[in-house]
This record gives structure tokens, C-alpha cells and sequence, in this order.
């Protein structure tokens, strides 16, 4: 596998919280970032915000699978990043390839499955030095890039 003709963007970052609301206001009134989504699921909920370039979610995880070993319950702080793709397995195998594996305890925790080309919003993958990364070819509501479905 070899390096991306050019640089895969970064297009998410997602932070725990234990007060999504107060978080989501200093977002909106420090930093004039807006709303672009709700989050409501069975794994957490918070909301999505953006700058028009970047997708942040702010999460408090409803459980400790969803949100991932390496976190203890009540973890607030950075949680994961993500990078928009062209081709998602293309990017999976360019992981594989450099040593670092798919965390199908994250993708199955939250309903994503094992197949990331079938699942894709997003497909959750092992970083360096255990960071979680998440691999999209459509993106995130709120930014330039992002591919609704048709």
C-alpha cells in the first residue's frame, strides 16, 4: 500500500462530556460555532457542532462498550478523530497494511458491523498509541464535504 496522493483531511473530532448542554453553548457563544446535529442514540447522546470545516461531537456515552476500552466511565476529554476518504476499504487496507487493525469492539458495541464499505458513515479504526480513529467517504453533517445520502 502506498502514502495518499494527497492528504486525507481531517473532518471530526469527538470529545466525552458529562454536560453536553453547557458544552454546546460555549461552542455556540465563545466560539460562534452552530448546531448541526443532534445526537439521540442508545450509545450517547450530545450534539454535533460545527465551523462549516470541521464536525465536533460533543458525547456523553450512555455506556462503557460504546464507548470504548480504553476509557473508564465519566471520562471527559478527547475521545476520537476522523478523516475523510475517497475510498473507505482502500483506506482500511492502507491501515491493515501499516500495522494498525479495525476496533470491531467499538464498530459492534455501536451497531457499525464488520463491513466498513456497507456500514460507512463512519467505520471506526486503532490509531497510534491507541488512539481511535473513525474513516468516512461521506463525512459529517456541518461540514463542506459532506455526502448526504441519495
Amino acid at each position: 500500500m502506498s502514502k495518499p496522493e494527497k492528504p486525507i483531511q481531517l473532518k471530526h473530532l469527538a470529545m466525552a462530556s458529562n454536560d453536553p448542554d453547557k458544552s454546546r453553548e460555549f461552542f455556540e457563544n465563545v466560539l460562534g460555532w452552530s448546531v448541526a446535529g443532534v445526537v439521540a442514540s442508545r450509545n450517547a447522546n450530545g450534539f454535533y457542532m460545527t465551523d462549516g470545516n470541521i464536525n465536533l461531537a460533543i458525547l456523553k456515552f450512555r455506556n462503557g462498550p460504546a464507548a470504548g476500552k480504553e476509557f473508564p466511565q465519566g471520562y471527559v476529554g478527547l475521545h476520537h478523530v476522523g478523516f475523510q476518504c475517497e475510498d473507505i476499504q482502500d483506506m482500511v487496507n492502507s491501515f491493515k497494511a501499516n500495522g494498525y487493525e479495525p476496533r470491531h469492539d467499538v464498530n459492534l458495541a455501536q451497531g457499525l458491523g464488520m463491513n466498513p464499505a456497507k456500514d460507512n458513515a463512519e467505520y471506526k479504526m486503532s490509531g497510534p498509541e491507541n488512539i481511535m480513529i473513525d474513516i468516512s467517504e461521506r463525512g459529517w453533517v456541518g461540514t463542506s464535504t459532506y455526502k448526504t445520502l441519495d
